[in-house]
């Protein structure tokens, strides 16, 4: 995952997120879920990179050069984290089930990006659902919705 993420973002400079800006730490967690669910098949496509930058700037109202600097510092937390769970709890904390259940829509756009589900995204897609709190009714609606769009 380290090299998938280091062909990512390139060579650029590591950048450490504001503790301090809750909506940021969001951000955050929001791009590491999405940059996860891109790389588990080791196939990280062009759909997926720029579903990933639609959608944080859409959910989140930034421009590119904020997406891009998120993503930079997603990339320094995946890097110290050995699990989901820093972000997802992070996401239990500040979002509704509601807000949860647009993530996982997020996750399933990612997905079917390059118009294919792998099973290491399907097997990724249910632990996040768990991680998330979320029932598995509101895992495939919110996959059926995104296959309907």
């Amino acid at each position: 995952m380290k090299k998938f993420l280091g062909n990512f973002f390139g060579n650029r400079q590591e950048t450490v997120p504001d503790k301090t800006d809750p909506e940021r730490n969001l951000q955050i967690a929001t791009a590491a879920l999405l940059l996860e669910i891109a790389g588990v098949d080791d196939e990280f496509t062009d759909d997926e990179r720029n579903e990933i930058v639609a959608t944080l700037k859409s959910r989140f109202n930034i421009t590119t050069d904020e997406v891009d600097n998120i993503l930079e510092a997603t990339r320094g937390e995946l890097g110290k984290r050995i699990d989901l769970y820093f972000f997802t709890n992070r996401i239990n904390e500040h979002f509704d089930n509601a807000e949860k259940i647009e993530i996982i829509e997020m996750v399933w756009r990612v997905i079917y990006a390059d118009r294919h589900l792998d099973g290491h995204e399907d097997f990724l897609v249910h632990r996040l659902a768990k991680l998330l709190r979320l029932q598995h009714s509101q895992l495939i609606d919110a996959k059926l919705r995104v296959k309907r769009s």
